[in-house]
């Protein structure tokens, strides 16, 4: 079990730890570093056990204040997923009806006919002029 050395408010430590978490260990021991400059900076020199425990507190409060974020995304999460499964099992929608006007053929023979006529007058008239 290797034994890491970390430094908390300018104070040196001697901790153990799992083999591997060594990483973690000097994560902590940074977060919680960081704490107790906060109140260096504020208070000044306290005393060993009260400088951890104001520090090990001002973590607490922060790791508070994400769990209550964390739990309101997740309970956001949980009402867009049940939204989302209510909306698959809904099936698909009805085919909407959509009627499209047909033009009567007796209307379509009619315009051919007089579109033919049309043509005619035309070619007679440029037969009179040319």
């Amino acid at each position: 079990m290797p034994e890491v050395t970390i430094t908390i408010g300018g104070r040196q430590f001697a901790v153990a730890c799992q083999d591997g978490e060594e990483h973690y260990l000097h994560t902590a021991a940074k977060m919680l570093d960081d704490e107790a400059q906060v109140l260096a900076d504020q208070v000044g020199r306290l005393p060993e056990a009260r400088m951890l425990l104001m520090a090990g507190l001002m973590l607490a409060d922060k790791t508070a204040s994400v769990e209550d974020r964390v739990r309101a995304v997740e309970s956001t999460l949980a009402e867009r997923d049940a939204e989302l499964e209510g909306l698959r099992n809904m099936g698909a929608p009805e085919p909407e009806r959509i009627e499209v006007p047909v033009v009567p053929d007796s209307v379509t023979e009619t315009l051919a006919e007089l579109a033919a006529r049309a043509e005619a007058v035309a070619a007679e008239i440029e037969e009179k002029a040319g």
